[in-house]
């Protein structure tokens, strides 16, 4: 599958997808289809506070519980509330279905993230392909 080159990218399988201030957040195929079928996902509340590289919720599938880690520093502006009673839509469309929002304490933030082409050479990294 082909990473949107609008999104940037966590060593952790994070994507986040910049509009002005506000981050929406998601995990990557890569991410998906190593946990296999998700059939919970925990995530903070509007309002929340987030912090870069640190776990804002989880994600439990059939295999194993993974946590969450946030691209970036900020505010929760909202939850993806359908993902309490369909998170498999996360496996459907991983790079189209997104966990929270966050207004962003410090837009430069995204800088320090991977771009789709370094984002995909990690991975190849990862896996040795």
């Amino acid at each position: 599958m082909a990473y949107p080159t609008n999104y940037r990218y966590t060593r952790e399988h994070e994507w986040i997808a910049l509009d002005g201030n506000i981050g929406t957040v998601g995990i990557t195929d890569y991410a998906q289809n190593s946990l296999g079928d998700i059939v919970y996902v925990d995530a903070p509340k509007v309002g929340d506070s987030v912090t870069a590289n640190a776990t804002f919720g989880s994600v439990e599938s059939v295999k194993a519980v993974s946590d969450l880690y946030s691209p970036v520093s900020g505010t929760v502006t909202a939850v993806n509330e359908e993902l309490k009673n369909a998170p498999d839509k996360i496996n459907e469309a991983p790079h189209e279905t997104w966990i929270i929002k966050v207004e962003l304490a410090d837009p430069a933030q995204i800088n320090a993230l991977l771009d789709a082409a370094a984002y995909e050479a990690f991975i190849s990294e990862e896996t040795g392909s």
